[in-house]
């Protein structure tokens, strides 16, 4: 007999039916606690949000086929490029696509509060003005 708190993939307390957008956001503010101290000032203005899927207009200027290829999407100036001279923007945003993340944790059998964390940081890489590339480099090297 397995306890379902306990399994690998599963988040403690699990109920069986698929994570809300509530969900998915309070673990992407949990996984945001998680950030080191250096980096938390840089970040505190990046607007976070969950939708079901990204629209097809989206999906299009991304040259991405399938909304389930997109897990998140980070929308802003990265870091790297902005000059003190520029001001009164929309503040950066990093969208998490549930239907995708929830199908990629189904298929993938690692635990979802992790996976929430991987795409979050994975799109706030982008927010420092990291390439796809030099994440996954990182990655490599960790």
């Amino acid at each position: 007999m397995s306890d379902k708190t306990t399994s690998p993939h599963l988040l403690p307390g699990w109920t069986g039916a698929a994570p809300d957008a509530d969900a998915l956001f309070a673990m992407a503010e949990a996984a945001l606690e998680t950030m080191p101290d250096v980096f938390k000032p840089h970040i505190e203005g990046v607007v976070i949000s969950v939708e079901e899927f990204a629209d097809d207009a989206m999906l299009a200027s991304l040259d991405i086929e399938h909304p389930y290829e997109l897990t998140g999407l980070y929308e802003g100036r990265p870091l790297t490029e902005r000059s003190i001279d520029q001001s009164g923007g929309m503040p950066d945003r990093v969208t998490l696509y549930r239907i995708p993340i929830l199908v990629e944790w189904i298929e993938g059998g690692e635990r979802l509060d992790w996976l929430v964390r991987h795409v979050l940081i994975h799109e706030i890489g982008h927010h420092f003005g990291f390439s796809d590339e030099d994440m996954h480099a990182l990655e490599d090297m960790a």
